[in-house]
């Protein structure tokens, strides 16, 4: 007859080997994004974990369950590495502390982050993670840059912080590193640059 103390330790036993191979799937999913596979099958990922094909399924819903869980791990190691920007300064001094933590944000991000881009659009939960980190990175512009923004005609206002929205998004990051060839330092330099112009253009 199992004792209750012996059925709980087989219980707890049994949680443990679970979330171990949930993290394993998880981390295998990880590795193979940033290896370049952004949309592995559940074999790849079944194989890289060392587990069956099975055990993706029983662990998880689908992919695209495994997908949030996996993304929601890879930023929860990010957010403890980024401090805020400061709030004190010139434009320029604010600008480049800005650019200098997008650019850490971007190379921690990596590939899960356009792994994440990709299947947005055919995951509820995915697309609202995207959706929340764009609602940071406005709210972070607005902060940063609230001397510059709160001077502007409410229209005027609007339009600029649309534009800084780009300027200092992902996308104008890739495009300037990995299309136009530009170094960190340069693809850096016209950021600011373009961030500065425009809030003095503004003005």
């Amino acid at each position: 007859m199992t004792t209750p103390i012996a059925a709980l330790a087989t219980s707890d036993g049994r949680r443990h080997r679970s979330a171990r191979t949930r993290d394993a799937l998880a981390d295998a999913l990880l590795d193979l994004i940033v290896e370049g596979r952004l949309r592995p099958t559940a074999k790849e990922i079944a194989e890289r974990a060392g587990v069956s094909v099975r055990s993706v399924y029983v662990h998880f819903d689908d992919l695209e369950d495994l997908m949030c869980v996996a993304t929601a791990r890879h930023y929860a190691r990010i957010a403890p590495m980024l401090e805020p920007v400061p709030l004190e300064g010139s434009l320029t001094t604010r600008a480049h502390a800005l650019v200098e933590r997008r650019i850490r944000l971007y190379a921690r991000i990596g590939a899960v982050g356009r792994a994440t881009q990709l299947q947005a659009p055919f995951s509820p939960t995915l697309a609202k993670v995207v959706s929340n980190a764009h609602a940071r990175s406005r709210a972070e512009l607005e902060r940063v840059f609230a001397p510059e923004l709160d001077a502007l005609a409410p229209d005027t206002r609007g339009t600029a912080l649309a534009l800084l929205d780009v300027l200092s998004g992902p996308q104008t990051w890739e495009t300037l590193r990995e299309v136009n060839g530009l170094s960190v330092e340069d693809a850096a330099d016209a950021v600011v640059t373009a961030i500065i112009r425009q809030l003095a253009a503004e003005r």
